[in-house]
């Protein structure tokens, strides 16, 4: 390695906790400064520039995962290149594996913010994966050198925790089969354990965004964005909310198993779901829909600061103008039960879907609507039978 200042993403995990004394065992490298460590509160910039939009966005991968990961990811790394810079640092490492997607992320965010910026990636350099054949060897590694880690033989999954998740995998994990130990969970009560009672919470939105919740049982009222995130995480946590176990496609093209808790963030979807449904146009949600599933690919595979993930979330934001009004709903026993909406901006007209009222309506109109839409289905069976052999 050449000489220069790194600057290293470190979580205080395993990996990056074992890297750093490691990278100082690396000859010119270790002259970089070892003690000057640089503590950034991101909450609330990671709650209002990356989670909102996610929200807004509707974002879930392969139909499950609210991408707390994904989404810290450019967060982090945004920061790390700001540090970078101001010291005039040469190179950025982590400690994502070789076979992940956080290598990605880190290294996409990076060269698109500094170009000119080299990566120290240790688990793709043979020296580092030769030494250390997985996180037993890391391990064995931090109890000679005396490095404290949250990790043990007992307990020898990944974990990685952020304001908006905790994700596990690795370890035990790695078989499919196996079930997640009970004591695995460390953000939401075993859901069989959480409270007899439910908190019913009203969540209001201004442009797709929450911008004040509620709970209607003890009158506690949150408005600031860092506050309401927390505060639903809390009320999510309590009531077991947001628990998922899937295999997921990385973008690096094999299949992972993943156990993740999203308390806040599935309360939020699901509140957003039913707000913007209420409010938002049929073809312009149409649309929006297709959107937001290019959105969560793109954010899963590390692509937040591309031209098109940019583009894409203008477009996303621009259909969020008129997603304005309020969200009842019951957290209970791990479910989260939408119980009623209200919007100055509502597209339900009451009269106009009323069985009890004619309204601006013709029920005559819908005869002519079902013929002309019955044309296209009659011709296909026409000519399918005429072209089919009869059973």
């Amino acid at each position: 390695m050449s000489k220069g200042t790194v600057v290293l993403a470190y979580s205080g995990g395993l990996d990056t906790s074992c890297i750093l004394v490691w990278l100082k065992e690396q000859g010119p490298v270790g002259q970089i400064r070892p003690r000057e460590v640089f503590i950034e509160d991101l909450r609330a910039e990671f709650v209002e520039h990356f989670i909102w939009p996610a929200v807004q966005a509707n974002a879930v991968y392969e139909d499950r995962y609210l991408l707390g990961t994904s989404l810290a990811r450019p967060c982090i790394s945004r920061s790390l290149v700001d540090v970078a810079r101001r010291e005039k640092a040469h190179f950025i490492s982590h400690g994502a594996t070789g076979k992940g997607n956080d290598q990605v992320r880190f290294e996409l965010t990076s060269y698109a913010l500094y170009p000119e910026v080299k990566i120290i990636a240790p688990w793709r350099i043979p020296e580092f994966y030769n030494r250390f054949k997985g996180r037993l060897d890391l391990m064995e590694y931090a109890e000679k050198h005396g490095i404290p880690v949250p990790v043990t033989p007992k307990a020898p999954w990944s974990m990685d925790a952020n304001l908006m998740h905790i994700s596990y995998e690795s370890g035990i994990l790695e078989d499919p089969k196996s079930h997640a130990p009970v004591d695995l969970y460390l953000m939401t009560k075993n859901p069989e354990e959480a409270p007899n009672a439910p908190d019913v919470l009203e969540i209001t939105f201004r442009k797709g965004v929450p911008v004040k919740v509620t709970n209607l049982k003890d009158a506690t009222s949150k408005d600031a964005a860092l506050d309401i995130f927390l505060y639903l995480n809390e009320i999510g946590g309590r009531h077991g909310v947001g628990r998922i176990d899937i295999v997921e496609n990385r973008f690096i093209g094999m299949k992972s198993r993943g156990i993740y808790e999203t308390p806040g963030g599935t309360i939020l979807l699901q509140a957003h779901l039913d707000i913007e449904t209420f409010t938002m146009d049929k073809e312009v949600r149409r649309i929006k829909q297709g959107l937001s599933v290019k959105f969560s690919e793109l954010v899963y595979n590390g692509f937040w600061y591309s031209p098109e993930c940019d583009f894409v979330r203008h477009c996303i934001q621009k259909s969020q103008e008129n997603v304005e009004g309020t969200v009842q709903l019951s957290v209970f026993k791990g479910q989260v039960y939408l119980l009623g909406r209200e919007s100055p901006k509502s597209l339900y007209n009451e009269e106009l879907v009323s069985m009890d009222k004619q309204g601006d309506y013709d029920p005559c109109d819908a005869s002519g609507f079902i013929r002309i839409n019955a044309v296209r289905l009659r011709e296909y069976h026409r000519l399918q039978g005429l072209s089919s052999p009869k059973n």
